[in-house]
Order: C-alpha cells, then sequence, then structure tokens
C-alpha cells in the first residue's frame, strides 16, 4: 500500500514542467534572491560555524574562490538542466552546488527553513527519469520525485509546528510572537490589524491548526487537495503582505502537488514555430472544349 502511494504514477509532461520550473527557479534564486550568499566568501573563516551536515561531510571553509566557483557554476548549469537534458549528471551536478550553496548560506548564525522542500525536489529529479512537455504517458519514477518533494513540503510545515511547541510549549499560541514580529518588520496593514484586539492570538492558533493539520492533504480528494494546496498559497501570500517573508522557494516546490502537464509553455512554443504544411499544388483548370 505505501509503495504504491510512495509511486503513484503521473505523467511525463509533469515531470518535464517541474523540472523547468524547479531548475529555472534556481538560476534565478542563485542570481537574485540568495545572491547576498556570495559575500559570506569574503568574511573571516572564524566566522564559520558549519552545519551539522557540513562538518559530517568535512566540507571546506567558504573562501573567494569556493564561493564564486559555486555561484558561477550554478546559474549555467541550472539553465542547462532545465531542458531535461542530461538530467542525470546535469541534476546531481546542481543538487551538489546548491546543497553547498545553502551550507555556506545557513553556516553563519541564521537557518532558514523555506528551502527544505527545493533541496528534496533537486535531490529525487534525477531519478524521475526522461521527460518531454506534454508527454502523457504516466512514469512511476516520476511519481515518486514528486511524492518526496510532497512530503519535504509538508515537513516544512509540520515540524515548524513542532518546533514551536519544543520551544514555546502552548505559550505559542497565547504569547505575543505575532505582535513582535508585526512592530519590528510589519507593513502598513500588518500595523492596521494590530487595532484589533485578539487578532494576533487568534491567527497564532489558525496558524497552529494550519500547520500541524496539513498532512491531511494527502488523504484528501483531487479537487479538495488542490483547494488546500490554494489554501497554502493564500497563507503565504498573506504572510508577505502582513510581514514581508515570501517564502519563495517553498513555494515553487509546492507546485509539486499541482498538475503542471496542463501548462505547456514549451509545446505552444514548438507549434508557433512550426511550419505549415505546404498545400497540395492545385489541379490544372481542364480547357475549354
Amino acid at each position: 500500500m505505501i509503495t504504491k502511494w510512495l509511486f503513484a504514477p503521473v505523467p511525463k509532461g509533469r515531470i518535464a514542467a517541474f523540472r523547468t520550473l524547479i531548475y529555472g527557479f534556481v538560476a534565478l534564486d542563485v542570481a537574485f534572491f540568495s545572491g547576498w550568499i556570495r559575500s559570506h566568501g569574503d568574511l573571516p573563516g572564524n566566522l564559520y560555524q558549519p552545519l551539522e551536515v557540513g562538518k559530517l561531510l568535512h566540507l571546506p571553509t567558504p573562501t573567494h574562490l569556493i564561493v564564486n566557483t559555486v555561484f558561477w557554476a550554478l546559474i549555467p548549469l541550472s539553465l542547462l538542466a532545465a531542458t531535461g537534458r542530461a538530467h542525470r549528471l546535469l541534476g546531481w551536478t546542481v543538487f551538489v552546488l546548491y546543497f553547498e550553496w545553502m551550507v555556506i548560506a545557513m553556516s553563519y548564525g541564521k537557518i532558514d527553513h523555506d528551502r527544505f522542500g527545493l533541496l528534496i525536489a533537486l535531490a529525487a529529479l534525477p531519478t524521475a527519469g526522461r521527460a518531454r512537455h506534454g508527454d502523457t504517458e504516466t512514469t512511476e519514477a516520476g511519481g515518486f520525485a514528486l511524492r518526496m518533494t510532497q512530503i519535504g513540503v509538508i515537513c516544512t510545515y509540520f515540524l515548524a509546528a513542532v518546533a514551536k511547541l519544543r520551544d514555546g510549549g502552548l505559550a505559542w499560541f497565547t504569547g505575543a510572537t505575532l505582535t513582535r514580529s508585526f512592530i519590528r518588520r510589519g507593513t502598513a496593514l500588518a500595523h492596521w490589524l494590530l487595532g484589533i484586539p485578539g487578532f494576533t492570538v487568534v491567527s497564532q492558533f489558525g496558524i497552529m491548526g494550519f500547520e500541524l493539520l496539513s498532512p491531511l492533504v494527502f488523504v484528501l480528494k483531487p479537487k479538495m487537495r488542490y483547494a488546500m494546496v490554494a489554501g497554502f498559497y493564500l497563507f503565504h501570500l498573506m504572510t508577505f503582505s502582513l510581514i514581508t517573508i515570501s517564502f519563495i522557494p517553498h513555494q515553487v516546490a509546492m507546485a509539486s502537488f499541482l498538475p503542471l502537464e496542463k501548462v505547456t509553455p514549451v509545446v505552444w512554443v514548438r507549434r508557433l514555430f512550426r511550419r505549415p504544411a505546404a498545400a497540395p499544388a492545385s489541379e490544372p483548370a481542364q480547357e475549354a472544349v
């Protein structure tokens, strides 16, 4: 039963679309959203406090050369991987480089959790096999890659709730977490909502319930599942509108829940540039007798 669920087949077109989305985003992320990581190559080595996985793998202390090599390698390799060619070689290479990029990012005191699902996607996609945009043939290997990504996405929510309960206990529900966030980095909308008595406390109960119940997405029927995923996206839209935290990498990985094979821009472009078949030559008119 669990094997059937883990390897539930999906259209290859969905894998092709998801692959293009993930690798295209990696290039965008490295160039823009996480470009600040390059500055870590210029920091003193004694500030580097590697993550446990960095210690386990004996990863080197970031230097200017190491950081910039990873940066300049990731962008073109990610764009090449987005085409779906050499999916194993390019896929594993991008995963290793982006993994190192994240270790460099998170080994200086602040650890984000918005890229866990994305890292799982990068680790799983090389195993998904070949796939072309618009291909309706199903694949179990591709289904497994998407399922692993989905589990990573939901673990991000569920384990965040576990961490809240572990560190804050039941007091997290009625504490001033959101109030402090609204005051420290809130938008005009957040400051206005602070004037509503009890709004932040009610919101904290809602956030905890949403995160703890997030695994239910796996047992819902397709229409309800899509509605719940839409709720996830709405949650992040509200978060950004209130405290400008975007969680974009997580939202990109969350596309693993969507029927991406129905969005086929590559197929549309192929049709646009495909030459129309030559019209058959008309028969010569018969001469009048």
